[in-house]
Order: structure tokens, then sequence, then C-alpha cells
């Protein structure tokens, strides 16, 4: 759905549906080395209309084989490199990003997701810019006429009134994050870093204006990135079955869900769980392993993965919880993702129990 919105987006922009901020000014590269924010997300010329509809020169639309849930909140999402730097391939990880490169994130709601691209409303828009001395975060609120978007250091509170796919109104309030939030998710090894744009999340298609092509590809052909390996890999979609098996796609959920926090470098470190894709260690990822610590956060389960069990399994339970004390993740969120849900419910099913008679290791 979001790269289909993003194609009429670009399609309304082209036949000149939106209004125009220059045709020919390029990115405002001096403001984004400059290490200050601007007051207003135009000023960067990441956009050639003023609603952000359309990219500038250089800006590149993306997208993900599996995204972080938020509240079913539609994601557009840009990369800028600047002219003659590129990102240095990873097979592993996230991009290594040069100084000067931007990620931008635009979130928003269609009036009625039955029509996902009519009536687009923009919320918010997120930048990452890696600056000299390293990343640095910038949030921008748009305003009601969605003309403009600005810096709001302090986050804010948006109302949001829309109609879900089964055709229900839903009213809820749109937390924009304050910068310091920003590091929840987007800190690793104590820095500030991007958390989806590795090879695996972006080996995938994308409907460009000009037509389809490998992301990766393009990505190399525009400037982005050093090289793109035939045989980069290439992470299921959590949600289509046909990208992989039931453990690929609940693993792949989780790696974009929750491994930003919980892996060895990352804020929930201490948890000793690692949500990571690539991880092979069953305790470190949750099976048969004991919480740090009991009460309500744990609702006295006795692990994490319980085989078999969904129903004594501490993840399913902290997943499907909205106690801000007990629901993981713990910010970005303020409904459950019941399709996120039902496929981890659905792995921790088919999980081969310990035989009858046999107890779990200790």
């Amino acid at each position: 759905m979001r790269a289909l919105a993003l194609a009429l987006l670009l399609l309304l922009s082209a036949s000149g549906a939106v209004a125009r901020v220059s045709a020919d000014a390029p990115v405002n590269q001096a403001l984004v080395l400059s290490g200050r924010p601007a007051a207003t997300l135009t000023e960067y010329r990441f956009f050639r209309d003023a609603r952000a509809r359309e990219p500038n020169a250089g800006v590149t639309p993306y997208d993900l084989n599996t995204a972080l849930f938020s509240d079913d909140a539609v994601k557009f999402r840009y990369v800028y490199t600047p002219p003659g730097a590129a990102a240095r391939y990873n097979a592993d990880g996230v991009f290594e990003f040069p100084v000067g490169a931007v990620l931008i994130k635009t979130f928003a709601y269609p009036a009625d997701a039955r029509a996902p691209n009519d009536n687009i409303r923009f919320l918010e828009t997120r930048l990452l810019i890696r600056q000299r001395n390293g990343w640095a975060a910038y949030p921008y609120v748009w305003n009601e006429e969605g003309d403009e978007a600005r810096y709001t250091p302090i986050g804010a509170d948006i109302p949001v009134e829309r109609v879900n796919e089964a055709g229900a109104r839903i009213a809820l309030t749109w937390r924009a994050p304050n910068r310091n939030q920003c590091a929840g998710c987007h800190m690793s090894a104590g820095a500030l870093a991007p958390i989806g744009p590795a090879a695996r999340n972006l080996n995938r298609d994308y409907p460009y204006a000009d037509g389809g092509a490998n992301q990766l590809t393009r990505w190399v052909e525009r400037g982005h990135l050093d090289a793109a390996p035939a045989g980069a890999p290439r992470a299921a979609e959590a949600f289509n079955p046909a990208s992989g098996s039931l453990e690929a796609r609940a693993r792949a959920y989780l790696d974009v869900n929750c491994a930003h926090c919980h892996n060895p470098a990352g804020p929930a470190h201490t948890s000793g769980l690692d949500l990571r894709s690539a991880n092979a260690d069953a305790t470190s990822l949750g099976i048969f392993k004991r919480p740090i610590a009991a009460g309500r956060a744990s609702g006295d389960m006795a692990y994490s993965i319980d085989p078999g069990h969904p129903e004594r399994s501490i993840l399913l339970h902290r997943m499907e919880s909205l106690d801000p004390g007990v629901m993981m993740p713990e910010l970005g969120r303020q409904s459950v993702d019941a399709r996120g849900l039902a496929l981890i419910r659905e792995w921790i099913s088919e999980m081969n129990a310990p035989a009858p008679g046999v107890p779990p290791p200790h």
C-alpha cells in the first residue's frame, strides 16, 4: 500500500496538482551539513513541492521488505546522499552512510484505509542526518493544511480520525516524539544510528516513476550505494507467505520490530534477548529463556518463548499488552499489531514442545 500511495503522489505532482517550490534548486547541502535543524522542512529542498510529494534530484524513494508497526500509519521513505558520496555496502547490517547523507521518513494516514491512495494526511516527517560527528535526528510536524512542516524538538500530540480497513472509525492521538525519544529506538553502542536500510531489508523491487526496479541496483545507479552484489541477502516479508517459511517471516518481523533494542549493543541488551534475524542461539532468541525479573511485565510466566505454548510465552504477553509497564515495543504504538501478533503466535505454536514427561531446560 505504501509504494502504491507514493506512486500516486508522484503522478499527482508531475501533473501539477501540488504547489511547486522550485524545479531547479538542488538540495541545500550547506544546510544539511550545518549541524543545526532548519525551521521548516522546505528549507532543505528535499522535495520540489511544498507538500513533499515530489522528491528532488538526488532524493530517491524506497521501501522495506518488512516495516516497523506504527499504529498502521503509512510511511514514505527517501534517501539522499551528496553527489559523489555513496554509502558503503554491508551484507550483514545497516550500510555505512557518508557525511551529508539523509534518511527521510514521513508518517501519514489516508482518511479511509479502504481507499489508501485518497485523502492522505501527512502527520510528521523525521530526518536522520549523517553529520561530521555522527547522526542527528530532527522531527518536523505538518500543519493542518499539509503545506508546511515545522521543526518541533519537543514533539507533538496530533488528533487523528480515520477509517480502518474494516470500515470502523478510529480516533487516536498521534504522538510525534521529541528529539530525545528518537534515541529510544535509534541507539546502537551508545550512538544514534539508522535501523532499516540494510541489504536484507532493501533487496526488493520498487515501482519507481520510470518503472519497477530492484532497490539495491537503483541505489547504485543513482550513486547512493557503492555496490550491490548479486548474492545480496533478502529478508522475508513478514505477511507474505510466498516470501519465505513461517520461521523466516516471524524472525523478519522480530528483527524489524524488536531487534533494534534487543541485541547485544542495543538499549535493551540487559534483557539478554537477541532478536536479530541472524542470531542462531536459541536461548538468547528467547526459547526456554527465563526472564531477568519476574512480576507483572513477565505475566508470572516462566519463559520468553515456551515452544508450542504461545499462551505461556512472555514475548506474546508483552506484544498483546497496552499497559505502559508491560507492552513491547514500549514506544511508537498505541494499539496492538493484530497481524504481527497472529504471526508470532502461529510461529510459537508450531515450535516443537518438549516430549511428555521431559522437563524443559533450567
